[in-house]
């Protein structure tokens, strides 16, 4: 028999955290004390460990009478995010402001409409800002009490030590090469040789490794990106580069926002008033159309930054290849496929510019991180990769 646990990948530990838990809740439920179940969880771990995965299964055992069938109408609603008593919040922006937290305050002060929990899923709770964090302090520190935190971020440092202390933290690994194929054969159909492939070059992040197993553009896109580093002949193949980095991440911010902006201005004129006979919208609407239009910008601006950090991150994981080389080391390449190229960047190159260059893919990185101009980090990076 199944459960909502089963697509966790490689977290067995963490799997019988959860589903002890659970139990705990229950037990909460019937009369007993608190012990085993807290109000507050943090979920961490590294890109693609399948934290956000964990507190959505999590949040389906804690509404189900048998702790995560995977099943039964509470799991299946919870899962796909539409439960009355599962708010699942992921900031589609740069940053979560004060004001939505204000409003997620006032969800979690709800009681649940069912007989078990009120659950609020903060997914990238690391993109709070700091007045949005003190904002939701006192509602983490003493919530109603049948209400449930779930908060996931990278690393427990991302969240301000004022509420990461006030939750138990729940420990993502990175799952392994095989663990990631055999996810993706089982629940994808992917065929063995295409699920290895994918696992490898995505080095244990299962959703990077699912798109690279399944669309041919995300194939095409890392081929492009890791021919990079042995096409930077001079200055201006360096500067050309960084412009073909930084378009391809600029496309797929149009892309997303070519799908989801027209739909979503259209329903907010029609909630306001405006009628299919194109009469304008009732005054004072013009503000609410506003507020649309700039988490539509932000939402670009951060799909934009996440492509480019994932081409940043692809160009790591070739230049680490490369040091693995360098070094002689016994283990598994993440670009077995480009082991020929790897070899010849090693061979012509010393093991000192190779950590050179993984320490300027992540100066590149951090500067992105901190609003600089991506066309101007974008090629620092790359004539920092030509000269080192």
């Amino acid at each position: 028999m199944g459960s909502v646990f089963d697509d966790l990948v490689g977290q067995e530990p963490v799997v019988a955290e959860l589903r002890a838990a659970a139990a705990a809740a229950a037990d909460v439920l019937a009369g007993a004390d608190r012990r085993g179940m807290t109000h507050a969880w943090l979920f961490t771990g590294p890109p693609g460990s399948g934290r956000s995965t964990a507190a959505r299964a999590f949040a389906a055992a804690l509404q189900c009478r048998y702790g995560g069938c995977g099943e039964c109408d509470a799991c299946r609603t919870a899962l796909a995010g539409t439960h009355a008593d599962v708010e699942v919040l992921r900031p589609e922006g740069l940053s979560f402001s004060v004001a939505e937290a204000r409003r997620l305050v006032h969800r979690a002060a709800m009681s649940p409409a069912g007989r078990r929990w009120q659950v609020i899923l903060f997914e990238d709770a690391d993109r709070m800002t700091e007045q949005a964090a003190n904002a939701l302090l006192k509602a983490i520190e003493e919530p109603p009490e049948r209400t449930v935190w779930l908060l996931c971020t990278p690393a427990p440092d991302d969240l301000v030590v004022t509420i990461r202390s006030r939750c138990r933290l729940v420990t993502m690994a990175t799952p392994s090469t095989a663990a990631v194929a055999e996810v993706l054969v089982r629940r994808d159909g992917i065929a063995p040789e295409t699920a290895a492939f994918a696992a490898r070059a995505a080095q244990g992040h299962v959703g990077r490794a699912r798109r690279l197993a399944t669309d041919e553009r995300a194939r095409a896109r890392r081929t492009e990106v890791l021919r990079v580093p042995t096409s930077l002949d001079d200055v201006a193949a360096g500067l050309a580069a960084a412009a073909a980095l930084v378009d391809a991440a600029q496309d797929d911010a149009a892309a997303t926002s070519g799908e989801l902006d027209a739909p979503e201005t259209e329903a907010l004129r029609r909630a306001l008033g405006e009628d299919t006979e194109g009469r304008a919208a009732p005054r004072g609407t013009k503000g609410a159309l506003g507020e649309l239009e700039r988490q539509q910008k932000s939402r670009a601006t951060r799909v934009k930054r996440d492509s480019l950090d994932r081409a940043l991150l692809e160009l790591a994981a070739f230049y680490r290849d490369v040091l693995l080389l360098q070094f002689g080391a016994g283990v598994e390449l993440g670009n077995e496929d480009l082991r020929d190229r790897l070899r010849e960047v090693a061979e012509s190159s010393t093991r000192v510019a190779t950590l050179r260059r993984l320490e300027a893919i992540m100066l590149c990185r951090e500067r992105i991180d901190l609003n600089v101009n991506p066309l101007l980090a974008v090629e620092a990076m790359t004539l920092s990769l030509r000269a080192a």
